[in-house]
C-alpha cells in the first residue's frame, strides 16, 4: 500500500558546510526526504518539550532521584533492544 502525501516546495537557507554533510548522509534517500525526516523529529522533540513543561507545571520539577531512575530505565531498555537486535541478526544468519 502506497500512501501519497501532498508536498510543497519551499526555500530555506542552510550553512554550506552543513549542507555538504547532509548531502553526503542523505545520498540514497535524497535531500528532501532527509530534511523532511529531520523536521518531523524536531517537531516531535518540540512537542515532548511542551509536554515536559506542562507536566512540571502540574506535578512539580523532576527530582534528582527520579531523573537517575529514568536514566537507569533507559539504559535497561537500550540494553534489551541491543540484545534483541543481536539475537535477530544471529538468527537471520543461521537461517541463511
Amino acid at each position: 500500500m502506497v500512501i501519497c502525501t501532498a508536498t510543497k516546495k519551499v526555500t530555506v537557507t542552510i550553512p554550506e558546510d552543513l549542507l555538504d554533510e547532509i548531502r553526503a548522509d542523505a545520498a540514497e534517500r535524497g535531500l528532501s526526504a532527509y530534511v523532511a525526516e529531520a523536521l518531523r523529529l524536531q517537531r516531535d522533540r518540540d512537542r515532548l518539550a511542551e509536554l515536559v513543561d506542562w507536566l512540571q507545571e502540574e506535578h512539580g520539577p523532576v527530582t534528582e532521584d527520579e531523573h537517575a531512575a529514568a536514566l537507569d530505565e533507559l539504559e535497561e531498555l537500550d540494553a534489551e533492544h541491543e540484545r534483541r537486535r543481536t539475537t535477530e541478526e544471529h538468527n537471520a544468519g543461521e537461517a541463511a
